[in-house]
Order: C-alpha cells, then structure tokens, then sequence
C-alpha cells in the first residue's frame, strides 16, 4: 500500500494497471460479445439453459468492463465519500455477481448429468425470474452494505487533502470538495472481508470444483460401464480401438478441466490468501506485487465462462461463418485486383 500524498507512486501504479488490465479487459469483453452474438443469433439456443448462459456471459462482460478499476481498490487516492463508494461498492457487486452467475450454471449442468429426469422439474426451470433473481439480488445487498454503514469512516478522514492544503483558498476548495485519502481499509470493514472471502467467495470456488469432481467420477463410472457391455458383445478379453479412444478422449477431457482450474482459479486463489494474510497482518507490502496478483488473479478467472463458451461451436458457429464470408470476399477482391493487373 502506498499513501495518498506519493502522487508519483500512484500514477506508476495506474500505469501499470492499465497497461496489464485494458489487453485482457478488452479480450474478454470481445470473446463475450461474440459467443453472445452467436447465442442471439442461433433460435435453437434460445432455452432455459443458454439464457442461464446468457446471464453468465453478460456477468463476464461487465466484470471484464471493471476489471481495470478492480486493482485499483488497492491503491490510496484522493475522492470524495461518495465516489470512494461508488469506487469499491460497483466493482465488487460485479465480481460477486459474476461468481453467483458461474455457480447457477455449474448447478444447473450438474443436476442435468446426475439426475437428468428431474432436469426439466428444476425450480429454475419452473421459475427462470426468481433464478435471475437469486443470482443478482444478493451480490447487489451485500456489496452495497458499505454504503449504509459497514465502514471503516470516520470524521477525521475528511482531513487527508485540507492537512496538506497551504493556504486558504485550497482549503476552501478542499471543504467544498470532500476529498480524503480512499482506501479499502475504509470502505471495507475487516469482518465484511473475512465474510466475503471465507463466506461467499471460497464456498463457491469449492462447490464448483466439487460439482466438477462428481460429474468427472460419474463419467469414469459410466465409461466403464460402457466398457464393459462393450467387451461383453465382442466376447473379448482385449480392450479394441473404441475403448482406447473412448479412455483416450475421457484423459483428454479430464486433463483439460485440471489445466483450467490450475490456469484460472489458481492465481485467484493464491491472491486472495496472499490479500486476507497481509490483511490480518497489518503490514505494507509492495503496490507493484498487489497490482499483478489482482490483475493475474481477477482476469484468469473472468477467462472461465469463455472456455465454457468458445469449447462449444453452437456458440461459435456464427462467428466462424462471418469470419469465413469477410475471408472469401477479400479472398475474391484481391484475385479481382490481380486480374485488372494482369
């Protein structure tokens, strides 16, 4: 952390921010716009379980928006009460609503694998409002439980800019403006983190990375069974080529879900434990160690919801053609261009 009067400090760290937010930023917020796009397009898309997608996405495509604003919630800045608020309160109800969409959809998948005959009966089914509800509602009360109260504000912060001022008209401007040091540590109460973190946040990550576990082991057992039944036909002992690529394909399958929880939720979960032990600690560390951890950590896991997406070709497939007819076209213009040469 650094503090409000190092204005050299604080502008390389925005710098810095930037230049690691705005690529990934806009990334995400491209790849979501085009599996959107294709699932718009594509009427065989439009049901209960692509519009829970669809939620997901248009979570994924905000928080991509706010990603750049996110690490600096770890920086020390001069604003006023409200847009310090606004600052951390809008950003952090993003995320939060990002990860309740991701848990909606992992469930919603999960109940369609284990017990697919009472998939179509599912309560978000039957009431697809309420479940948009449950999943923007709560992320939105509690992000905004700074604002009525759970802070960390007192009288004497409104003092962080008029201590500095050096005569009286900037200490006028100072009172007409209200600005103080913003810092995380006065928007967000210790208690309000700890719930947050160890309450909302890591449940989540764990009951996604449980619902995958199950549905991976449901899988091996299904896969031996067809393996099985398989042998049982063929009357041999032997494992044939169906079998090898069957396992081969489930290996695949399950070393890509590996690969996607160490790329994605790894780094997060690392900058979070790294966040709550400086936290408790009540030590400064590096702005510049902050900056990465959130940047790499925040951004990895927005990148979940686009593996789901862009590894279906439903969701592509719109894409690809428009990509294909902009190719054949300029393909075309330049043979036409090379003929007028000739």
């Amino acid at each position: 952390m650094m503090d409000c009067n190092d204005s050299h400090a604080l502008l390389s760290g925005e710098h810095l921010i930037y230049a690691i937010t705005i690529p990934l930023s806009t990334s995400i917020i491209l790849a979501n716009l085009v599996i959107i796009l294709g699932i718009a397009w594509n009427r065989q898309l439009h049901n209960t379980t692509n519009y829970f997608f669809l939620s997901l996405l248009v979570a994924d495509l905000c928080t991509g928006v706010a990603l750049p604003f996110i690490p600096l919630m770890g920086l020390n800045r001069e604003l006023s009460f409200s847009s310090c608020l606004v600052a951390h309160v809008f950003p952090n109800f993003l995320f939060l609503a990002f990860l309740f969409n991701l848990v909606m959809v992992h469930y919603e998948r999960y109940v369609c694998i284990v017990d697919p005959l009472h998939y179509n009966n599912l309560w978000m089914h039957r009431s697809f409002p309420l479940a948009l509800l449950v999943v923007w509602a709560p992320p939105l009360l509690y992000a905004s439980l700074p604002a009525f109260g759970w802070n960390n504000w007192t009288g004497a912060d409104w003092s962080g800019c008029c201590a500095s001022s050096q005569n009286l008209t900037s200490l006028s401007n100072c009172s007409a403006t209200k600005t103080t040091c913003c810092s995380y540590r006065r928007v967000f109460h210790n208690a309000f983190i700890y719930l947050e973190v160890y309450g909302l946040v890591l449940p989540a990550i764990l009951t996604i990375a449980g619902m995958t576990g199950h549905v991976l082991w449901i899988t091996r057992g299904q896969l031996k069974d067809i393996c099985r039944l398989h042998r049982s036909v063929e009357r041999g002992s032997q494992a044939s080529d169906r079998e090898q690529r069957l396992n081969l394909r489930y290996t695949r399958c399950l070393v890509a879900v590996s690969l996607t929880f160490l790329a994605c939720w790894v780094p997060y979960l690392i900058y979070m434990h790294v966040c709550i032990a400086f936290l408790i600690s009540d030590t400064k560390w590096s702005s510049t160690t902050h900056i990465v951890l959130s940047c790499t950590g925040i951004g990895s896991m927005a990148v979940v919801p686009l593996v789901l997406g862009l590894a279906n070709r439903q969701y592509t497939e719109p894409a690809c053609k428009l990509l294909q007819k902009l190719r054949d076209r300029w393909g075309r213009r330049m043979q036409g261009s090379e003929e007028v040469a000739v």
